[in-house]
C-alpha cells in the first residue's frame, strides 16, 4: 500500500500494534507460567489481560475506520518474542530468582515497544481529530505505563536483590 497521508500511517500502525499485542499475549502467558514469584506471575497475568483489552479496543477502532485489524505482521514484536524464548523460555537457569529477573527484562522490552506504538497512535489520532480514538488509545497507553511501573517495582522491590 502506498501511504499518501497521515491517515494511511495511522491505519498501518493500528494494524501493526494489533499484531504486536497478539504476538505478545502468547509470549507473556508463557512467561507468567515460568515465573516463580507469585506477585510476578500475577502481574504478568494482569499484563495479558491488559493486552487483550488493548486488542479489543484496537479492533473496535479499526472497525470504525473500515480496516481489518489483522492486515499487518509486526516484525519488531516477532523479534522481541524470539528474544523472550531465547533468554527465558528456552534457557536454563540454576536459580528461580535469576529467571524471574530475566522474565521482567524481557517483558519490559515488549512493553516498551507497545508504549512507543500507543504513544505514536495517540499523537496521530489527535492530529487527525479522531478524538474518540485518541481518548481510547490514551487509556491503553496509560494502562501500559502502569504495567511497566509494576514490573519496575517488583524488580527493585526484591526480585533483583534475590537474584544477586
Amino acid at each position: 500500500m502506498t501511504m499518501s497521508h497521515l491517515e494511511d500511517v495511522y491505519h498501518d500502525q493500528l494494524q501493526d500494534l494489533w499484531s504486536a499485542n497478539t504476538q505478545a499475549v502468547d509470549a507473556v502467558t508463557k512467561l507468567g507460567r515460568a515465573a516463580q514469584d507469585k506477585d510476578l506471575s500475577e502481574a504478568l497475568i494482569a499484563g495479558v489481560n491488559g493486552m487483550n483489552d488493548g486488542l479489543q479496543k484496537i479492533a473496535e477502532i479499526c472497525n470504525r475506520h473500515d480496516i481489518a485489524p489483522n492486515g499487518e505482521h509486526c516484525k519488531g514484536m516477532e523479534g522481541l518474542v524470539a528474544e523472550a524464548h531465547a533468554h527465558v523460555l528456552d534457557a536454563e537457569f540454576a536459580d528461580d530468582d535469576v529467571r524471574d529477573a530475566m522474565i521482567i527484562t524481557q517483558y519490559q522490552r515488549m512493553v516498551h515497544y507497545a508504549l512507543a506504538g500507543y504513544g505514536c497512535l495517540v499523537a496521530f489520532a489527535n492530529r487527525l481529530d479522531h478524538d474518540e480514538d485518541g481518548a481510547i488509545l490514551q487509556e491503553c497507553l496509560d494502562n501500559t505505563y502502569s504495567g511497566d511501573r509494576t514490573m519496575t517495582a517488583l524488580a527493585t522491590g526484591g526480585i533483583n536483590k534475590a537474584a544477586a
